[in-house]
């Protein structure tokens, strides 16, 4: 019977979390919080267009954001239902919880059927699933949970490889191509763990199987290149494009402010990274338990289990972002601290499975130095009424990434609920010229396809991928002879660029906060 539990408790912990995740998302959908944040719908309709467009095809994929998520997305928005309620993106962000979990408590138990390890895997599980900004985020199209998940598991193979298993090498290498299509934190993760491998493969894979990870781990990174040369002629168009971190940064910065913090500055770059990290994990002084943990889980592990040390992977995103708020114009806000807004602040989720392990590793060795089983049961109780109270108090602050999102979407919510209104008013079978950047969620509120617009992903294709009169190009040039209505954003390309000689206002919309929508009549149309 013991034998039998040992084996069921991954389908376990895979029930549980698809219990925690479903109960979740469903609460979510229907207080109509899984499309707060604008990068969810941005990631929802860089998906949709792939087969919804004047130009359907890969090329929608756009740059910037990596494409593995919109790609897992795509199918779940072909129904215009899951498309309009969002649903079809969080679908991947689901089962990546679910596998995110499963891969935890495989990453601590392993093979061991030891009481203790067995506890301790417990408590890393629950630590990882009862998270209330993971929860949230899962419900939503966000990249995080999902890029969790291969992360997890890459981590969960690698430390498999280095107990001697030669084939967990290859599907290591797999995980790490699926990180790297996932976020550029995976492209860090793949030199870190490469250099790993490369250290300790002498005695455990042949030149052969190294030489096929080594392929595995570069293909994310060498594919994204090769997409950025072919389509936009510069392979790094994704760092230094007029969409990059760096560039966004620049355009947004009012002239004499400063940088954002930590920028130039390592040490406050990890510090404010560690902060987020912390504020994810639990609020008022709570927070602070749990980074102290994961350390001294960290110190635990190199004194008692030495042979576990790949899990000390699990701070790779320590370093990464650190690097990025330093040194690649990535800024993280938080409230307690200047300039005291909510910006990036989820970015802190990513040390959740370091934690998660490290303080089950610490839980694990204290088991370990007891065998009273009064001693025993005192440790567990402290550490879930730990996690309990820390993650009530996040609960009654509400999550840090539910409120970044719903701080940063109240106006752009409004401004395109505005929109859609107006645009449904319009003919069923019109036409619209349009910047798709930033405020598509109009067009995915009222039911509107994508076809019906001719946007800045319409000027290329896969025989003329720069070619400088596109369909896009030519309609600013001569909206009348495209597109039966022009919608502009102050400062966007359409207002920007457009012709207005064969233009008629008929509706300007004013959001605070928010720059003027005007939508045109041309000459079409009339």
């Amino acid at each position: 019977m013991a034998n039998r539990g040992w084996e069921r408790e991954p389908t376990l912990v895979a029930q549980i979390a698809a219990c925690v995740s479903v109960a979740a998302f469903l609460y979510c959908l229907r207080n109509n919080q899984i499309l707060l944040y604008g990068d969810a719908v941005a990631h929802i309709n860089i998906a949709r267009r792939i087969f919804d467009s004047r130009t359907p095809g890969l090329l929608q994929l756009g740059t910037v954001w990596l494409p593995l998520p919109h790609l897992l997305m795509a199918p779940f928005l072909v129904w215009d239902w899951l498309w309009q309620t969002g649903i079809g993106g969080s679908i991947p962000s689901l089962f990546a919880f679910v596998a995110g979990a499963v891969g935890i408590f495989r990453l601590v138990r392993g093979q061991d059927k030891a009481l203790t390890t067995r506890i301790a895997a417990w408590i890393a599980v629950g630590i990882f699933v009862a998270n209330p900004n993971l929860i949230y985020l899962q419900s939503t199209a966000m990249t995080e949970p999902l890029y969790l998940a291969f992360f997890i598991w890459t981590v969960v193979f690698f430390s498999e490889f280095i107990r001697g298993e030669r084939k967990a090498l290859l599907k290591c290498g797999w995980c790490l191509a699926a990180a790297s299509l996932t976020r550029y934190d995976g492209w860090f993760l793949v030199a870190v763990t490469s250099l790993a491998v490369l250290l300790t493969f002498r005695n455990r894979a042949s030149a052969k199987t190294l030489f096929k990870f080594l392929l595995l781990a570069a293909l994310g990174p060498a594919l994204w290149l090769a997409y950025n040369a072919a389509v936009y002629k510069n392979p790094l168009e994704f760092a230094n494009g007029p969409y990059s971190a760096k560039a966004i940064e620049q355009r947004t910065t009012p002239p004499g402010s400063p940088p954002h913090p930590g920028a130039g500055d390592l040490k406050m770059a990890a510090d404010y990274f560690v902060k987020a990290a912390e504020i994810n994990l639990g609020e008022s002084n709570w927070h602070r338990l749990w980074i102290a943990l994961a350390a001294a889980g960290s110190v635990l592990l190199l004194v008692f289990e030495r042979q576990r040390w790949p899990l000390l992977l699990l701070w790779v995103p320590l370093v990464f972002y650190a690097l990025s708020i330093g040194y690649a114009g990535v800024p993280i806000f938080l409230p307690p601290w200047w300039p005291h807004s909510i910006y990036n602040a989820r970015y802190g989720i990513e040390l959740l499975p370091a934690v998660a392990v490290l303080t089950a590793m610490a839980a694990m060795v204290a088991l370990q130095r007891f065998e009273k089983s009064r001693e025993r049961i005192a440790i567990v109780v402290i550490v879930i009424a730990s996690v309990a109270v820390s993650y009530a108090s996040v609960w009654r602050a509400h999550p840090i990434s539910f409120r970044e999102g719903w701080v940063n979407s109240r106006t752009r919510i409004a401004l395109e609920t505005a929109m859609a209104k107006n645009l449904t008013r319009l003919p069923a079978n019109a036409t619209f010229l349009m910047y798709l950047g930033d405020h598509v969620g109009a067009l995915q509120q009222a039911g509107i396809p994508l076809q019906r617009t001719i946007n800045e992903g319409n000027h290329r294709t896969w025989k003329q991928p720069a070619d400088p009169e596109g369909l896009w190009e030519k309609a600013l040039h001569n909206p009348a002879g495209y597109a039966d209505f022009v919608v502009a954003m102050e400062g966007d390309a359409v207002s920007q660029g457009v012709n207005r000689q064969s233009l008629e206002s008929i509706v300007v919309i004013h959001v605070q906060g928010q720059p003027q929508a005007t939508i045109y009549k041309t000459k079409k149309s009339q």
